[in-house]
């Protein structure tokens, strides 16, 4: 019997550490400020390109350059894993 793939199935021990709990990725859907970043066509044209690609690992690599994309990224990062509060620089 064909069951559905898991994310267990495709990540090895070695991923776990970089794997996203689920209550940290809800986040991402509450934020203003990503929401306000993927309201510019040419980030949700880029994405997709990405989520219909073969070679995800190199488009990826290609898209880092993109200062559109980073600021995507970076966002995203900012939400999942927020800077220490010790690394802060005052203003």
């Amino acid at each position: 019997a064909d069951s559905p793939w898991s994310v267990e199935d495709i990540l090895t021990e070695d991923d776990e550490q970089d794997r996203v709990p689920l209550q940290k990725l809800k986040l991402l859907g509450e934020s203003e400020e990503l929401r306000g970043l993927l309201l510019n066509p040419h980030l949700r044209q880029l994405l997709l390109t990405i989520d219909q690609a073969e070679d995800k690992s190199s488009l990826m690599k290609k898209y880092m350059q993109e200062p559109l994309f980073v600021e995507f990224a970076d966002c995203c990062l900012r939400i999942v894993e927020p800077p220490e509060k010790e690394n802060i620089l005052p203003e």
